[in-house]
């Protein structure tokens, strides 16, 4: 009916968005939440249900598409994913896809090709031309999720404990991280060594990439180097998955960590290619998977009015 709404859920580790939308791609309101990865997040459940509810009671809520980490990963979270979607919605079709295969969708608008994701963690998705799907990476902070932002978060604190110690050389990022952190420089063992023990969380070291592009982008030379570290694993990601698409694949990106222009520029330079420009955001790909679960008509001019509706909700 042209009264049908969808509702597309886009979680991730840090973060998770929400967005109603109705035919046109139009989106009518929005939610915003907390990380809900189920493999190291004990209040997943809860944190997710809490911001669905909103949109439980929408009577002309046809098709809900909700993208979250793990599904497809791990069985047994995959299952219990599925049944929370399910349980909360039971008046409309439900999809529960791989976070990055919804954003995959948007960011090629269901087109073959590969994508680079770097935010908290890092993988990569590839899709050939025969609708057949590839990943890489995406096994979260304990074991890699390598170039990611938490990965350089991480890395640039240890830099900055060398550089204190006098084992590297300066670096602007020593600085630059206290500043940001808002720590007493005067004391560094002290005032870092409390913060990483009692206030640092994935999502606030996930946060120091951006103080590190930054650094970059003044000319810091370790800030750089460990911006150029992070694009080599980036295209491992790449490289592990591009022989399962045709020769001459594009590939574009999503994730917070490639508002670095240092990282992007590094990234094409050793694949070799410029990266095409994301189609939809993640949000936008969940939105494209509720609209397929009704078979709705997609074309260029709806995919346009999801984009251009998405940044204006989400101010992206």
């Amino acid at each position: 009916m042209s009264d049908d709404l969808i509702l597309g859920i886009d979680g991730g580790g840090t973060k998770m968005m929400v967005a109603l939308a109705d035919r046109s791609g139009r989106i009518l309101r929005t939610g915003l939440g907390g990380g809900v990865n189920a493999m190291d997040n004990p209040g997943w459940r809860t944190e997710l249900v809490r911001h669905i509810e909103p949109f439980q009671n929408e009577k002309r809520l046809t098709a809900v598409a909700a993208a979250l980490p793990v599904y497809g990963e791990v069985a047994h979270l995959s299952h219990l994913l599925e049944e929370t979607i399910e349980h909360a919605f039971p008046n409309a079709k439900t999809r529960v896809l791989n976070d990055v295969d919804a954003a995959h969708l948007g960011a090629l608008a269901g087109k073959p090709g590969i994508l680079v994701l770097s935010g908290t963690g890092s993988m990569a998705w590839a899709r050939d031309a025969h609708g057949n799907s590839a990943r890489t990476g995406g096994w979260g902070d304990i074991i890699g999720d390598e170039g990611s932002s938490y990965w350089i978060g991480r890395l640039a604190l240890n830099l900055a404990s060398q550089s204190i110690d006098g084992r590297r050389p300066k670096t602007a990022l020593v600085e630059a991280l206290f500043d940001h952190l808002q720590l007493d420089p005067t004391d560094p063992m002290n005032s870092l060594g409390a913060w990483a023990t009692s206030d640092a969380t994935r999502s606030s070291i996930a946060a120091l990439a951006a103080v590190v592009d930054r650094t970059a982008e003044a000319g810091d030379g370790a800030a750089i180097a460990l911006l150029e570290q992070a694009a080599d694993e980036l295209a491992k990601h790449h490289r592990a998955v591009a022989g399962r698409c045709e020769p001459g694949t594009g590939w574009t990106f999503a994730g917070g960590t490639f508002r670095s222009a240092v990282l992007l520029k590094a990234l094409e330079h050793r694949i070799g290619s410029a990266a095409t420009s994301p189609t939809l955001s993640p949000i936008g790909g969940a939105i494209f998977a509720a609209a397929q679960l009704l078979d709705w008509p997609i074309d260029d001019g709806w995919i346009g009015h999801v984009a251009a509706s998405a940044k204006a909700a989400f101010a992206q």
